[in-house]
């Protein structure tokens, strides 16, 4: 869209403020509401932001300002919210780019893929848990008959909350978004919901504003909307899997071969950007498992509904559920990341590792087509078959020890990440839990 036509697009659709939209460190959407006719101002200078006050951005009260600047190719409506548009900007600080902007940094990796002729598709499915608080101010299912034990894809779950979900579909229709399914999942009051993949970037301002349009619909209809990666421990969290394929110039999937002899589908390529996201995962995770309550996601074992779809091991397989990258033909399904993350920062990391990958012609090993979750220790170790991080800790760690992603990412915004995350991980050791209250209370 060129200025021309975006100021014509405010005038059109009767716009009066702009959002000005960029996320902090957690994938957290800030923005600013601008007078319309200021639009070309956030486009070149861009709005400006005190960043001591932003999280993550590496800066200090005696700092310069943090502009956020408007990229015309994101300008959009707010359906929800009549007379606003939102436009998706990139940090600049001394106006330079500013390395510890998430989005930046995406932008930075989808450039190194670039100079190859190659684009990262994704294709998200968020899923999330619809609330209403009872009298206690207690989390319960947003439809109080939603208490099936196996409640995924029950048609009474979905149909009773359809007055939220029409309104998010419509929303999100009704600024380009090819939805093509909704559903009830695994928990009670969980659901996803699916819209065509696009390239990385486009993806990631997408499910920033799916976040921003769920979670204002459901506070409309005195509901919550909650992206938590684990909201109860005996239910399924709420994951992300990414669908990832590599495209040429002209389209075509370079990840897609039908003379792969394993029979999955895949390209020497693809099995070489799959190898560098296995040798790189413990890292990886810290990025797509950002929080404490992630790894209560990440974890082995049933749950009340007898299933769980989180990956614990670091492999690969058939249309395997159970692995870290399921192969659902001709291109990757990594089932790692939460609806918690920052998704400039795993798509980041993405391309990242799955470049050393490339560059480095590293070997993805055999697929394992069984119940993952079925191995003993014993099994694992005969096998070399590694776990993911199994807390916020090891993974901050493993990132620590990881220079390539450092490097590649770049260490302003790696080192800001273990920061931010290391005082996360003490904070919640200094929280005293319901749980040791109970058991230890009288112990003694």
């Amino acid at each position: 869209m060129s200025p021309e036509q975006a100021v014509q697009f405010l005038k059109d659709n009767e716009v009066r403020y702009l959002l000005a939209q960029f996320v902090d460190i957690h994938g957290s959407a800030k923005t600013k509401s601008v007078p319309a006719k200021c639009l070309m101002d956030v486009v070149e200078k861009g709005a400006g932001f005190a960043g001591f006050a932003i999280s993550g951005m590496g800066m200090e009260p005696q700092g310069p300002d943090f502009f956020a600047r408007g990229d015309l190719s994101t300008l959009s409506l707010v359906p929800w919210q009549p007379g606003y548009a939102r436009i998706a900007c990139n940090g600049y600080v001394n106006k330079a780019p500013h390395p510890y902007d998430s989005r930046v940094v995406l932008l930075k990796q989808t450039a190194r893929l670039a100079e190859k002729g190659w684009t990262l598709q994704t294709g998200l499915e968020p899923e999330f848990s619809l609330f209403k608080r009872g009298e206690q101010g207690q989390m319960l299912p947003a439809d109080s008959s939603d208490t099936l034990a196996k409640p995924c894809y029950d048609y009474k779950g979905l149909s009773r909350v359809r007055p939220f979900l029409e309104k998010l579909t419509e929303s999100l229709q009704a600024v380009g978004f090819d939805v093509y399914q909704i559903d009830h999942e695994d928990a009670n009051g969980q659901f996803e919901i699916n819209y065509t993949y696009s390239d990385a970037l486009t993806s990631a301002d997408r499910f920033t504003f799916v976040r921003m349009a769920a979670a204002e619909i459901a506070y409309e209809q005195d509901l919550i909307c909650s992206f938590m990666p684990k909201p109860f421990a005996d239910r399924p969290g709420n994951g992300m899997h990414f669908h990832l394929s590599l495209t040429d110039a002209h389209g075509n999937n370079l990840f897609h071969d039908d003379k792969d002899p394993q029979g999955l589908g895949l390209s020497p390529l693809a099995y070489h950007f799959m190898a560098g996201m296995l040798h790189h995962a413990k890292a990886l995770c810290a990025f797509a498992a950002p929080t404490v309550n992630s790894y209560k996601r990440l974890t082995g074992g049933g749950s009340n509904t007898g299933a769980t779809w989180a990956p614990v091991f670091i492999t690969y397989g058939d249309n395997n559920r159970s692995a870290m990258i399921r192969i659902p033909y001709g291109r990757l399904e990594l089932r790692l990341p939460d609806t918690g993350a920052n998704p400039y920062l795993v798509h980041a990391a993405i391309i990242a590792a799955g470049l050393d990958g490339v560059d480095r012609q590293l070997a993805a090993g055999k697929a394992q087509n069984r119940n993952l979750y079925a191995l003993s220790a014993q099994d694992c170790k005969a096998e070399d078959i590694e776990l993911l991080p199994q807390n916020l800790k090891e993974a901050v760690d493993a990132l620590e020890q990881d220079a390539i992603l450092r490097e590649c990412m770049g260490a302003e915004i790696v080192d800001e990440f273990i920061k931010v995350k290391r005082q996360e991980w003490h904070e919640y050791h200094r929280q005293v839990s319901e749980w040791e209250t109970r058991r230890y209370l009288e112990l003694f």
